[in-house]
């Protein structure tokens, strides 16, 4: 079990290093199963891939846009199918005087072990 803690938080950290870095959408993209469900606050959840791929390339283009999270917590079924991880987050972009303004988040995701070996999320859900 320590070890898929483990892998999460890694796999968890890659994933909010490229976010951050916010230039390849298809390597963000790989984080998420292909059924991922997100729960954005404010708006409607964004579901599967396709939406996903247009929510992030959306988000991207917001002027000062950048997101940054750390998940701590991890939690490990018994089975090993499934995880959640509680995290912190934030997300800035240019207010409507174009100076940037910051918003801070908490965090759940729930990933799954997926066939190819790898953990991916299958839920996100923040709110400030």
């Amino acid at each position: 079990m320590s070890s898929d803690r483990e892998r999460l938080l890694e796999r968890d950290a890659e994933w909010a290093a490229l976010a951050s870095e916010g230039r390849d959408v298809e390597a963000i993209l790989s984080y998420w199963t292909d059924d991922a469900v997100v729960f954005v606050p404010g708006l409607p959840p964004v579901s599967g891939k396709d939406a996903l791929r247009e929510y992030v390339l959306n988000s991207l283009n917001i002027p000062g846009f950048n997101i940054s999270w750390k998940s701590t917590d991890v939690q490990v079924s018994a089975d090993g199918s499934l995880a959640y991880m509680f995290g912190q987050n934030k997300v800035t972009m240019n207010g409507p005087d174009g100076a940037p303004f910051t918003s801070e988040g908490r965090a759940v995701t729930i990933w799954r072990f997926e066939a190819d070996g790898e953990w991916r999320c299958a839920v996100d859900i923040w709110n400030s």
